[in-house]
């Protein structure tokens, strides 16, 4: 046809921008001891052109089991003047996974970083549990488009799993993380001498996430995980910080190696065991902790991986054996509740964990201990029935 136009592609301009980060992850102890130069050799790093200015944050729970610390970290800030300049007063926040479903929170965060008048060369300093972290590294990474920002886990599940990770948001919708960012920290800093203060609940919760990325990457640290299996059980220190250092590496490793840092793809490995516990600690309402919920998760998975001939019941029940000598539970009852189609709600955990991948459902699985698998689709009669196996095996 004569009259016919010929339809063209309009122009594409295509290029490729890539980012280098450097993920810094450092392990000490009484970090705000004046002796200790950590902090002060970390902040020369940012090569700043200005005393960078510093706003830190800290969990209550943590100021509470730690009655020195605000008057340390300002002690610090006084011998290290030289080096940065802390703006204020150290601010005690709300810590524990509620704080993470309260907006206002992160408002109050972005209040105070605007007060301090702080910019992209300055440094926000939080610490605390893994909850306070998200909560404040999510305003940090949103103010200004990102200023950076230094965490200080207090928790072992923190120091070993989520604190040295890029990931931190809010709870929305009622669902975990709903509302977040991905950016890498100028730093994190374990300092070991914190998890001496912990409750023995939260000093036991960390474990389990060593016993995860094991199994998902290293064969040898599981073996090492049970020869300190009865160190690991009496929660004795050295113990505790040897295995929270190894999986710190391993999951740092993973981020940095792993090809998808800030999850494009569908794969979460890291993720082993959570589509469910993550629904397990919303079904509970958090009486439930992550840690104790991860274990189930794993149980849950591994007794499914059992049942659908993609791992053998020996290595199955020296798992399984390993996660309660260490001391926690395999079931809760709340797996069982009704949700909204009648079904355990945990089910509603499947889809809830597709949507936040934001494509294709993928569950990572081990065939073996240190070799992962993914699945793309999960049987739910045997999800079910692997619940069912669980309530029997705690009673």
């Amino acid at each position: 046809n004569p009259g016919h136009r010929q339809r063209t592609r309009p122009p594409m301009l295509e290029k490729q921008i890539r980012l280098e980060h450097t993920h810094r992850i450092l392990f000490t102890r009484e970090v705000f001891a004046p002796r200790n130069n950590t902090i002060r050799d970390l902040l020369k790093l940012g090569q700043p052109h200005k005393l960078p200015r510093v706003l830190v944050f800290v969990d209550e729970a943590v100021a509470n089991a730690n009655r020195d610390l605000i008057d340390d970290i300002v002690g610090y800030g006084e011998a290290h003047a030289e080096t940065f300049t802390l703006t204020d007063t150290p601010i005690v926040i709300p810590g524990g996974e509620s704080c993470k479903n309260d907006l206002r929170l992160v408002e109050c965060c972005w209040d105070a970083i605007n007060e301090a008048a702080l910019d992209r060369h300055s440094y926000v300093f939080v610490i605390g549990g893994g909850a306070v972290l998200d909560l404040v590294c999510f305003a940090a990474a949103t103010a200004h488009r990102g200023i950076r920002h230094v965490r200080f886990p207090t928790t072992t599940l923190s120091q070993g799993d989520g604190g040295v990770g890029v990931k931190n948001g809010v709870n929305y919708f009622g669902k975990k993380n709903w509302i977040g960012s991905f950016a890498v920290p100028f730093a994190v800093v374990n300092d070991f001498a914190f998890l001496e203060s912990l409750p023995q609940r939260e000093r036991r919760n960390g474990i389990i996430e060593a016993i995860k990325v094991s199994l998902i990457r290293d064969r040898a640290f599981f073996e090492q995980i049970e020869a300190m299996g009865d160190d690991l059980a009496a929660l004795k220190q050295d113990a505790i910080e040897k295995v929270i250092q190894r999986s710190a590496e391993l999951h740092v490793e993973h981020i940095a190696t792993g090809g998808d840092p800030f999850e494009l793809g569908s794969a979460r490995p890291l993720d082993f065991g959570h589509w469910a516990a993550h629904k397990l600690e919303q079904i509970s309402r958090f009486a439930v902790t992550h840690g104790e919920a991860v274990a189930i998760g794993i149980a849950v998975d591994l007794v499914y991986s059992r049942m659908q001939g993609m791992l053998d019941a020996e290595t199955c029940e020296r798992v399984l054996q390993l996660i309660e000598r260490i001391g926690f539970a395999t079931y809760s009852a709340h797996l069982l509740d009704n949700g909204r189609s009648g079904e355990p709600a945990v089910l509603e955990g499947l889809e809830e964990f597709r949507e936040h991948l934001g494509g294709e459902l993928t569950i990572t699985l081990i065939s073996e201990i240190g070799t992962k698998l993914e699945v793309h689709e999960m049987n739910r009669v045997k999800i079910l029935n692997a619940l069912v196996e669980l309530k029997q095996r705690r009673a």
